[in-house]
């Protein structure tokens, strides 16, 4: 009996000091955990510069945590949305330091760029019209589920 009143004590006492911190479960723990031979294709379909940016970002820094290694790591970004218009070489004005970018990522053999045929299309746009870092391909959803059928992970 003292002893469940002591334990009912300790945690009545210990409630201001809960209910105070910011931290009532504490810190995240930190992993340290190491990645490699992933094969990854992101399904993208944008809207902005921002959000393009963004996944051109995480491609980026996914291709480093996996070792940067091409023969063990593939990243394949399919494009189906708004963001074609940013990949048409008459906006590349426009969009030069993104479309720079961009392409400097396809440079190692890690990253590639597969675009939706039909999508362009709606948007008026045919292959001539895209840089030339990006593949063509006749539809979007389809690669993406070729691609998950040869062992890729799918993102978004």
């Amino acid at each position: 009996m003292l002893k469940r009143l002591l334990i009912v004590a300790a945690l009545v006492l210990s409630q201001p000091l809960l209910a105070a911190s910011n931290a009532p479960w504490g810190s995240a723990p930190d992993l340290d955990i190491e990645y490699s031979k992933q094969k990854v294709v992101y399904d993208t379909a944008v809207d902005t510069v921002d959000a393009l940016t963004s996944v051109l970002d995480r491609a980026s820094y996914l291709s480093v945590l996996n070792g940067a290694d091409p023969f063990d790591n593939k990243i394949v970004i399919v494009l189906h949305g708004h963001e074609i218009d940013y990949f048409a070489t008459k906006n590349y004005p426009k969009h030069k330091a993104l479309m720079e970018r961009a392409q400097s990522l396809t440079v190692g053999g890690i990253i590639e760029f597969r675009m939706c045929r039909v999508a362009a299309e709606g948007r008026g746009f045919q292959p001539k019209d895209i840089h030339g870092f990006v593949s063509m391909v006749p539809m979007g959803d389809a690669e993406i589920v070729r691609l998950q059928h040869e062992g890729y992970a799918y993102m978004r």
